[in-house]
């Protein structure tokens, strides 16, 4: 007998429920594969592409080899494969997200045809989407809430090792071309190194030596004092039952402040799994009389980083060189452009999900919600991010806008935050700002009070 193991979000040996579920369905005998799949690979964004492939290819090591990679239509790929091994169940961690439920209810519905069991065992998550509900049985609204019954209810520890005889299945050409183009592709930024292995030595760094101070440094973008976890979260290489069997021995604001934004992304998560629509479309319609702007070239000075406010353009140019932005400057950056561009959410989203290499649709997409005032427990839109206040706050020196933005290094300390008010402030070439802030502020609270709906889609 042999069972299947398919690996998606999961790209992982440790902790891993649905491994262990595959040995014990058949005695060991174990095949596992990752389907590059072009309807999700050609979606992805260079960026976010190249981190996949590079990922895949750590777990391919990871697995001693074993892991083989496939390529073409998943709902196709894993049944035919399923057959040509004769194995009796497939093996998963469930997946939540709109696309990849719908299709995994295809592919379980292929193999069920076929006398093939389908199993599904964990999720991406320390609680699984649609676990936790109020009282009255309903998923939460507020995130307050959700992390009262996320911290009651408590996570599973770590699956334990697993002893696999493996089941060889070979690669094919194409997924394996695959990989290499995507890593290969022109104008990617520098990666870090990828696979379980680094993700595990980047958190035992992170608990020896940042963890203490975090609850105060994961706002500093001019410091290194966030986890830098999140591109392993969003490929598996890390779980988050991992990160809290480790926590249990720690305390601290600073520990208290990361298990916060764990349960974020659980949050997030679940408001995803309960409305799908809200991938691309307003969770709420508060703000269905909104009034937006058509895209031109401010969105393209945003998303060059050249819109004269400092903290926005490193952000953004942060974002293009390296395939990630610090979160407290996300929300500068997404502010920016809702409510001094007074463009709809999804043009900032779809941007920032093609180029994060963390990028997650249910956190990018309801963070970017949660700014512009349409989502779940989100920031009312009259409160509007000032990105020279933030920066004054966040980079008191300007140490970060200087390290992105070089036309600024001649500006000493918080003086780079606002080079037109410095005699020599645009000799290297910097932009003035495409627009005034105080004055698109009150165009956007203006438009709070009527306007039309925005544009479709």
């Amino acid at each position: 007998m042999t069972s299947l193991l398919w690996l998606r979000r999961d790209l992982r040996r440790s902790d891993l429920p649905a491994l262990r579920s595959a040995a014990d369905a058949t005695g060991d005998d174990v095949g596992v594969v990752f389907v590059v799949d072009p309807a999700l690979w050609k979606s992805a964004g260079t960026v976010r592409r190249a981190w996949l492939a590079t990922s895949v290819e750590a777990a391919v090591d990871s697995y001693d080899g074993h892991l083989a990679v496939l390529y073409g239509d998943s709902r196709q790929v894993i049944p035919q494969t399923a057959r040509r091994l004769g194995a009796t169940s497939v093996h998963v961690s469930r997946e939540t997200t709109p696309f990849g439920a719908r299709r995994d209810r295809e592919v379980a519905k292929a193999l069920q045809d076929n006398g093939i069991d389908w199993v599904e065992t964990g999720t991406p998550y320390a609680i699984g989407p649609g676990v936790l509900t109020t009282g009255a049985g309903t998923g939460f609204k507020v995130f307050t809430a959700f992390r009262r019954a996320w911290n009651e209810h408590g996570a599973p520890g770590p699956a334990g090792e697993v002893d696999v005889s493996w089941r060889a299945v070979d690669s094919d050409e194409a997924a394996l071309t695959a990989l290499q183009s995507a890593r290969a592709a022109d104008g990617l930024p520098d990666l870090p190194d990828a696979g379980e292995g680094a993700a595990l030595r980047r958190w035992r760094d992170f608990l020896d030596e940042s963890i203490g101070d975090y609850d105060t440094a994961r706002d500093r973008p001019d410091l290194a004092g966030t986890s830098g976890l999140s591109p392993y979260l969003k490929v598996g290489a890390i779980h988050p039952r991992t990160l809290l069997a480790d926590l249990a021995s720690v305390s601290g604001p600073g520990r208290d402040s990361f298990v916060s934004e764990l349960a974020w992304r659980e949050f997030y998560a679940d408001v995803l799994w309960r409305h799908p629509r809200s991938a691309w479309h307003d969770l709420t319609t508060t703000l269905g009389h909104m009034s937006y702007d058509e895209p031109g070239l401010e969105l393209t000075a945003w998303q060059q980083g050249r819109t004269g406010y400092p903290l926005v353009d490193a952000g953004m140019r942060q974002l293009v060189a390296t395939g990630w932005m610090h979160n407290r400057v996300r929300m500068v950056a997404a502010s920016f452009l809702t409510k001094d561009l007074h463009l709809w959410w999804p043009l900032g989203a779809r941007f920032f999900l093609d180029r994060l290499i963390d990028g997650d649709v249910a956190s990018n997409n309801h963070g970017w919600q949660w700014v512009a005032g349409t989502g779940t427990d989100a920031s009312p839109y009259f409160r509007v991010f000032n990105p020279v206040t933030q920066g004054k706050k966040f980079d008191p020196d300007g140490d970060y806008v200087r390290r992105w933005v070089p036309e600024l290094r001649h500006l000493s300390g918080g003086a780079a935050h606002e080079p037109w008010r410095q005699t020599d402030g645009y000799r290297e070439g910097y932009p003035e700002r495409i627009v005034d802030h105080a004055v698109e502020r009150e165009v956007s609270l203006s438009r709070l009070r009527g306007g039309s709906a925005p544009p479709a889609s």
